[in-house]
């Protein structure tokens, strides 16, 4: 995610307009590495999120809040200390680095005025929150770095603070054209633009290397002959000139954000404007967090459903070799005659017959293992019960492997319902389900009544609605409660899949396409070519007796072939 040196400068500039004068009530620090300052001045009361986790590392205004602990962490109960009551009078970006100087005019414990830093430095892995005193040096620090720890750079209460060293490459930001040039003429001419870029200069996140290399040569793969020092400075001017807070979506999910509208993308993700950087972080960091905890939940499901399916696959493997040891059934029971057409040739203390095998098309004879302990006739008796054991034991193990592949391409089905699954309703529906087949505990308290079940919607080209069900219980409710009879249904052929319905008829061509299109876009085939997706009409479709959520079987169906394209997914949810 590019919080780069540029995103850096733009959300500043925005920062220092609203908080520049603000004097500190309150400090909180709900988290190990963020805090909250609360904060009033000209602009009224706000309160000021500071992030150096790795990652996530930021300065901005926030409307949201956090659970606070206990007992306040001592770095907080330090920045208490020395900050409360302060007034911010500038905030800094030395160098365009990746760090923020918040420097305060407070009072110290005599009521003497001094100055104090808060350095924010957003750095990766190595960002960090950092006290200074009017003098410079370092009272205390989030993250200690001492001497063993790094040998260029020590963090340590005492020392002087010193900014990070810079990179041993040209600032990006303090060339000129000619200086570019020159850069230019001796890289490897057909490397990528975007790469040299970073490799050669400092101050350049990956992402703003595309974006100069896009907008000064046309493409964002352009080699390094395609371009000038003049054209990369032009570029750089006009993404300044058109700062706008924006988010990237993929679909329905915030993938990145930017300072400015960026061209290199094209049509492959949704740009959404934001009126300020504040709100745009708030916004991206507070749906990213709430995807984290979804995808954590997601995954506790995921560990349940796949253990259960390896118990399940466990269990029919045992069940299997169970009953490729009754197949000898036939055998015992031959045995048993064989024994009773004998007894007058045989003795108590046998332990082998030999005896002609009648049952044999080639005739011969058969060697049968005796008990020498048991009479002739408890020799027959035995086998005969072998027999009538294996065969109760072959019906029984039929239906509990019968049951246990059905258990097993069930839990299959809630596997990729998971992985369909976009967000936190379609989560508690599939928990729902967990619960309802006994897989998970009902939680405790009074049940809630259960929303209906809400299909995702789309439009054909044609116009006509199309609904797919994104896990079992609503293709259920939307194949055996929601479709009319005579719309289409439609499901991937032999595999896992979504229901959907299509209120079109089966001669509807371009809709009937569209609608297998998501059929096999919304399956276990996903990533296939030619993906064979059964249709029919709805009357045509029922669920057996006590069959699982999701399973049915059809009748009176045809076949068509498709290769699912994310594009014409979106553009048909763009419809819907």
């Amino acid at each position: 995610m590019p919080v780069d040196s540029l995103f850096l400068s733009a959300a500043a500039a925005e920062l220092r307009s609203r908080l520049l004068g603000s004097r500190i009530d309150k400090i909180q620090q709900p988290e190990k590495d963020v805090l909250f300052l609360s904060m009033r001045g000209p602009g009224g009361p706000c309160r000021v999120l500071v992030s150096a986790g790795s990652g996530t590392a930021r300065v901005h205004v926030t409307t949201g809040g956090r659970e606070n602990p206990a007992e306040p962490p001592m770095f907080c109960m330090l920045l208490r200390k020395h900050l409360t009551g302060g007034r911010l009078t500038a905030l800094e970006q030395p160098d365009m680095d990746r760090l923020y100087l918040m420097r305060f005019a407070c009072l110290d414990e005599l009521g003497v005025p001094s100055e104090k830093t808060l350095a924010v430095e957003m750095l990766g892995r190595a960002s960090n929150l950092i006290l200074i005193d009017g003098d410079g040096r370092i009272i205390d620090c989030l993250r200690r770095i001492d001497a063993e720890q790094s040998s260029k750079r020590q963090l340590l209460p005492g020392l002087y603070y010193a900014l990070p060293p810079r990179p041993e490459k040209p600032d990006f930001f303090r060339l000129s054209a000619q200086k570019l040039d020159r850069l230019l003429a001796g890289a490897d001419s057909s490397k990528p633009g975007d790469l040299w870029l970073v490799s050669a200069v400092a101050g350049l996140s990956p992402l703003l290397a595309r974006e100069l290399v896009c907008r000064s040569a046309g493409a964002s793969d352009s080699p390094v002959s395609s371009l000038s020092g003049a054209a990369l400075l032009e570029s750089l001017a006009a993404i300044r000139g058109s700062f706008q807070p924006v988010l990237l979506k993929t679909g329905e999910k915030p993938s990145d954000l930017y300072c400015a509208p960026l061209l290199q993308y094209g049509s492959a993700m949704q740009q959404e404007a934001y009126p300020d950087y504040s709100s745009l972080l708030d916004a991206f960091y507070t749906e990213r967090e709430r995807l984290e905890r979804q995808n954590q939940r997601s995954q506790a499901l995921v560990k349940l459903v796949r253990t259960r399916r390896d118990r399940a696959a466990r269990k029919l493997a045992l069940r299997t070799e169970e009953q490729q040891a009754t197949a000898k059934r036939d055998t015992w029971r031959q045995w048993g005659d064989l024994i009773k057409a004998n007894l007058y040739r045989m003795t108590r203390g046998q332990r082998e017959l030999e005896a002609e095998d009648f049952y044999a098309e080639a005739g011969g004879t058969v060697r049968i293992p005796l008990d020498p302990k048991l009479s002739p006739q408890q020799n027959a008796a035995h086998y005969y019960k072998l027999y009538a054991k294996a065969k109760n034991a072959e019906k029984v193990l039929a239906g509990q492997i019968r049951e246990a592949e059905e258990e097993i391409q069930y839990l299959e089905s809630v596997l990729e319902e998971l992985n369909l699954a976009a967000g936190e309703r379609d989560l508690a529906e599939i928990r729902r389900e967990l619960t309802e087949q006994g897989y998970l505990r009902e939680s405790g308290g009074k049940r809630k009544k259960q929303p209906v079940p809400q299909p995702m919607r789309f439009l054909s080209s044609e116009g006509a609605l199309i609904l797919v069900g994104r896990n079992n219980l609503q293709n259920d409710w939307l194949t055996l409660h929601q479709a009319d009879k005579h719309s289409v249904w439609l499901h991937a052929q032999k595999t896992h899949g979504a229901h959907v319905v299509a209120v079109c008829s089966p001669e509807d061509g371009d809709t009937l396409r569209e609608a297998a299109l998501l059929a096999a876009w919304y399956s276990k085939g996903r990533d296939s070519a030619n993906v064979p997706v059964d249709y029919t009409q709805v009357r045509y479709v029922r669920k057996p007796a006590g069959a699982r959520p999701g399973m049915v079987i059809y009748t009176n169906y045809r076949t068509l072939y498709v290769t699912p394209e994310r594009s014409e997914v979106e553009k048909l949810q763009r419809k819907g």
